[in-house]
């Protein structure tokens, strides 16, 4: 499998993660969706280009709720405190 489809793989598996949350309402079956979409993406990967599928899938997981990682937020005052 090239890079191109890999790239198209998991563009699609992170379009298509709304859908996939909505379809399966209780957090284990969405997530057990999750990981069958995240193992077949792995599967067809070659090995020179899984460590950077890996984080991106990661980092799509996250996001999503379906991997462990920190959601990052920040605040960002409008004012400034008084001293």
């Amino acid at each position: 499998m090239s890079e191109f489809e890999v790239d198209a793989a998991i563009a699609q598996l992170e379009v298509e993660m709304h859908d996939l949350q909505h379809l399966h309402r209780d957090l284990f079956s969405y997530a057990n969706a999750w990981a069958v979409r995240h193992d077949a993406i792995l599967a067809m990967t070659p090995g020179d280009l899984r460590i950077s599928a890996e984080r991106r899938l990661h980092r799509i997981g996250v996001r999503w709720g379906v991997a462990t990682g920190v959601r990052m937020t920040g605040q960002f005052p409008a004012l400034k405190l008084p001293a």
